[in-house]
């Protein structure tokens, strides 16, 4: 594998063509009073437009995200985007960290330095952070088939490339999917995988007769959560192609599909920006527009659809820990969990929604501490 690194370096053209985009928009009407119950408030998307179009500093967080290392490299015949931080104690354990949708690599940035740090012990972690495969700086696939489990297969080789046998997994949303199926794909290559969620595809693969009264509740909640506010996965799992039209030519409509679920999916009160910077949730917005992978990243959902995982019905023997905030989507009770998975650690954060390590990066980082010291435990000194 040929590792290069790389710089973050977007044309002031592209953002010009953003800017006037922006100032071009010919927004709808909305229903008086209706805020965010019809879908993306029209006055907060139209502040943000202006402010992404007038006072975001592109360079700025470029320069930022151009802080960390990074690297470009082919694997299995696609380019990948990563981060490789070393970190800075003597006891580094090494951990993949695996974003989800609507996010990018950005969902790590105030969690990867304190992942790095030193600890009392000297523990740390080596953390990679690969852009999944149509996301980001990574290559977009060109041909069918780039589902979790060929996700899943790329992270491993590039884990294996970069001279690490044995790692902890962690991830949320896609990123809690793609680690499982490290641990059913790789079983000796992982010392744990950590989640912040039970990967979705399991609320409809367990019959109901089998379920504990909690564990029907939250079937129950899952298929509500699904009929009132899932629509957008299943249109990106028919029609991704169709949508992407719309939103890879309007930066206000990218804009008004990805924020939405940023504003339902945070436990923010109400108020986005008591939980994320402008600045942050323009990044994300950006980093999607510039490398026009809006659409891209929607077939992920179509590739689920069309290759599901028969299911084994055997457990996962890996050790697994979980860290799941309290307005998460569908938070899934323990009981469930351990059906699936082999339980080692159990996290229920008071606060915090789908996108933890945004929302409660210091929370999440102690987590995984915890974890590491659970399935890689620090040697301990010889006697003198």
């Amino acid at each position: 594998m040929t590792v290069q690194p790389f710089t973050i370096s977007i044309s002031p053209f592209v953002i010009e063509d953003l800017r006037e985009r922006l100032g071009r928009t010919r927004w709808p009407d909305e229903i008086q009073d209706s805020h965010w119950d019809y879908g993306t408030n029209l006055a907060y998307l139209q502040d943000l437009c202006t402010h992404w179009g007038h006072g975001f500093d592109w360079k700025e967080q470029e320069a930022e995200l151009n802080a960390f290392a990074q690297f470009q490299a082919p694997v299995d015949g696609f380019n990948r985007h990563f981060i490789h931080e070393k970190g800075k104690g003597a006891n580094a354990i090494p951990i993949l960290l695996i974003h989800g949708y609507p996010d990018s690599f950005v969902r790590f940035k105030k969690l990867i330095p304190l992942l790095t740090d030193e600890g009392p012990d000297g523990r740390c972690f080596d953390v990679v952070v690969p852009s999944i495969p149509g996301f980001g700086f990574s290559e977009r696939p060109s041909a069918p088939g780039m589902d979790a489990q060929c996700v899943a297969r790329l992270f491993a080789t590039l884990m294996n490339e970069l001279g690490y046998e044995k790692f902890i997994a962690h991830g949320g949303d896609w990123g809690s999917s793609i680690s499982e199926e490290l641990a059913i794909q790789f079983p000796d290559r992982l010392l744990g995988i950590h989640m912040t969620d039970v990967p979705f595809q399991h609320l409809f693969s367990i019959p109901p007769d089998y379920l504990s009264p909690k564990e029907k509740e939250f079937l129950h909640a899952g298929q509500q959560w699904r009929s009132t506010e899932g629509a957008y996965a299943l249109l990106q799992s028919t029609k991704p192609q169709t949508l992407a039209y719309a939103i890879n030519d309007s930066p206000a409509g990218l804009a008004a599909w990805i924020i939405e679920k940023f504003y339902a999916w945070t436990d923010c009160k109400g108020d986005l920006e008591s939980v994320y910077t402008r600045d942050e949730l323009l990044t994300n917005l950006t980093i999607y527009w510039v490398t026009q992978t809006a659409g891209s990243a929607f077939r992920i959902y179509y590739e689920r659809m069309h290759h599901p995982r028969q299911d084994s019905g055997q457990k996962i023997k890996v050790p697994t820990a979980f860290c799941i905030c309290e307005k998460d989507l569908v938070p899934a009770p323990k009981e469930f969990a351990e059906r699936i998975f082999n339980v080692q650690q159990w996290t229920q954060l008071p606060s915090g929604g789908h996108f933890a390590a945004m929302e409660q990066p210091r929370s999440l980082a102690d987590d995984l501490f915890q974890f590491a010291e659970k399935v890689a435990p620090v040697p301990a000194e010889p006697a003198r």
